[in-house]
Order: C-alpha cells, then structure tokens, then sequence
C-alpha cells in the first residue's frame, strides 16, 4: 500500500515569552516508512504466492496461520496512509511559519496525478501488459479520490467535517445491505463508492473497483480533523498523551463491539477447532469496503505507534524516515522491481503455477521480503535527499 503525503512533519514549541522553533518531528516519516516496509511483503506475496489467493474477509478454516498473519500485518498499511494523508495535508496548510498555504490546488493536483498513475503506470506494474486486461482501481486510485475530496472540503466548519468523518467511518456498515445488480440504475456509482466490483465487465480492457471510495473519505477527514495535534501551542507530551488515549479507546470500543459480535463487523468470529483459528477468526476483517472494526483495530495501533515512535531516535528510525519522505518513489520502485524479478524467474526456471512463478512454501515469502527491503532504501534515500534539495516543483509529487 503507498501514498503521496507530503514530507511536512515539522512542528513549533510554545515557551516564554516568545515562541520559541521546536526540532523537526520525523515520527509521520517514521510510521510511513514502517507501512512502506510491511506493505512490502504483501506484495512481495502477491508476486509470488498469487497461487494461494486469500478472500475478504480470509477463510479461516484455510488460509494457513503464517499467511493470515501476513496478511493481516498488510491491514495497517492503507488505514495508516490514508489517515496520514489528511493528517500531512493539514501539516502543508499549517507551516511552522505560521504563513497558511492554499490547499485546495494543491491536492487537486496530485489526488489527479495519483489517479492518472494508478491507471497507467501502477496498472502495468501489476500486469506487465500494455493495454493491460483489466485497469484495477486500488489503494492509489483511492488515495487520489480522497484527495481530491479533500481538497474541495476541507474548508467547511470543523463540527461539518467531524460528522462527515466519523459519520463515514462508524455509519458505514449500515449500508452494508444495500445492494444493486450490474444492470440496474446506480449500479456503477454504488460499485465506486461502497461494493467493489467491475465497472466494465466485458470486452478488450476490463476495469474493476478494488477499493470502494465511502470510508476512506471519512478517514482521510479524520486525519485531517488531527492535523491541530502537531500545531505550534501543542507540546510533544500533551500530544503523546492525547495518542495514547485515543489507540486505547479504539481499541477498547473494538474488544466490546468485536467480542460481543455487535455491530462493525459482517462476519462473526465464532471458536475455532484450536486457538490459533480462534484468534484467527476474531482478529478477520473485512477490507474492501475497511468495516468499522478494520479501521478501529488499524487506527487504534496507529495511533499508539504515533505516540511510541516520536521520541524514539535511531538508526531504525532515521531509515524508516528516509522511505517515508519519498513514498511514490518507493511505491513504483518497489512494484517494477517485483516486475522484474517476476520476468526473471519465468524466464529462467519457467512457470510453476499457471503462465507464473510461484514459491510453493510462504516461509520463502519472508525471506524475499527480508532480502528486498535493503536493495530498495538506498535508491530510495538518495531520492528522498534529493527531495529536500531542491526547489523543483514536480519532486514534490514523488
């Protein structure tokens, strides 16, 4: 899962009597660089376990524990990204200068940027064919959409967009029984908003909706709304505090409404033949639309993960930071390396399931994973530094 944010982590110290700059606060970079890396490995699974496909929400009964674990791991990527997507947009409006800067364009144009590379240059990465046969609309396109949402919004009241976001988040599930058949009327428009499903079903070039749109607005709003928690008047233990209680109380709600089979969820979590598959079928969530119980689980460690990491400064850290300063870079890097890999080994030990390259045991999924995420920094540094070099504008996107 990737995401365009903008680097702007930067916050001011209140003291007296004047106010007083406060270091730059890396820990947005930081988490966005860990998604990156965990992000990774599920595509590094996509790439080559494609053969051992996994449903929304997964089968428990089959799905093997190492691969729900991955699986699940790669949940937090794109609740995370969204969410720090509004959160750096408030950021970017709201400099430590204290000079405010217009929004609105700026994520009109790269929402639109983010849709356009979904469409063509992400599209070919997954499929390695031009035209490809299906343009699937994923967390990118998604991203783009929620940008552009954004942009036009975000200058309502706050009390408009709080109900507009927890709205989304938390209300969504009710729509869950509405539905509609390819052939009637709003078919198309609930498919891009709530139930994901093909747009154009037949001839040479299929599109199909990946990521229904509805509750990521209400996440990137969010984001958005928390903006005001790195402002200048805000010191950094008031706002781990304020971190800490809002993960616990995510995950608080999540235990009663999950537990007690609610309200958040489709899918029930019922014993399992052991406790492994018990604890499988609690933690098995829906993605596509992310169900109320999937963003309060994500988000709820998000949010403690934003409070932990802050102050924490190593060499860890300042490597996450780097992948985090230039996520797009890393993004289609890190797809057109798999690529690549995927190519090679078709042409060379050829095809082991179906026209592809498969590994038939997921402890190798860990291992390529494991041996990628080096190779990747270093190209993705040099970009990143280069970043926060130079002047020209189009660097920004990337």
């Amino acid at each position: 899962m990737a995401a365009t944010t903008p680097s702007v982590s930067t916050v001011g110290a209140v003291s007296e009597p004047a106010v007083k700059a406060r270091p730059r606060i890396e820990v947005i970079d930081v988490l966005r660089g860990l998604v990156m890396v965990v992000m990774l490995l599920d595509h590094v699974r996509e790439t080559f376990f494609l053969h051992k496909q996994v449903s929304d929400p997964m089968d428990v009964a089959s799905t093997e524990p190492q691969l729900f674990l991955a699986r699940t791991l790669a949940h937090f990527c794109a609740p995370i990204f969204v969410f720090l997507t509004g959160l750096s947009a408030w950021l970017y409006a709201n400099p430590p200068s204290g000079m405010s800067r217009p929004l609105t364009g700026f994520l009109l144009k790269r929402g639109s940027l983010l849709v356009l590379l979904e469409v063509t240059v992400i599209t070919f990465a997954w499929t390695g064919q031009f035209p490809p046969p299906t343009i699937y609309l994923q967390v990118i396109w998604v991203i783009g959409l929620c940008m552009i949402i954004l942009g036009l919004i975000h200058s309502l009241p706050r009390g408009v967009l709080a109900a507009i976001g927890f709205g989304l988040v938390f209300g969504h599930n009710l729509l869950t029984p509405i539905d509609f058949r390819p052939a009637e009327f709003g078919y198309s428009l609930w498919t891009i908003l709530h139930d994901r499903g093909f747009l154009v079903a037949e001839g040479a070039m299929k599109v199909k909706v990946s990521y229904p749109l509805l509750p990521w607005i209400g996440i990137i709003v969010l984001g958005f709304l928390a903006g005001p928690l790195y402002g200048r008047a805000v010191e950094p233990a008031g706002r781990r505090r304020s971190l800490l209680r809002l993960g616990a109380g995510c995950l608080l709600l999540l235990l009663v409404l999950r537990g007690l089979n609610i309200y958040g969820e489709t899918l029930p979590w019922r014993q399992g033949e052991d406790a492994i598959r018990t604890v499988m079928s609690f933690f098995n969530y829906t993605k596509y639309p992310p169900s109320l119980d999937f963003a309060l689980m994500t988000l709820g460690v998000g949010f403690l993960l934003l409070a932990w990491l802050e102050p924490v400064r190593n060499g860890v850290t300042r490597a996450l930071a780097d992948l985090g300063g230039a996520p797009m870079f890393y993004y289609i890097l890190h797809l057109y390396v798999l690529l690549a890999l995927q190519t090679i080994m078709v042409s060379v030990v050829g095809p082991t399931h179906g026209s592809r390259f498969g590994i038939d045991h997921f402890g190798g999924i860990w291992v390529i994973w494991l041996a990628m995420i080096v190779p990747l920094y270093y190209p993705v540094r040099a970009f990143a530094r280069f970043k926060r070099r130079t002047n020209q504008a189009w660097v920004r996107y990337f």
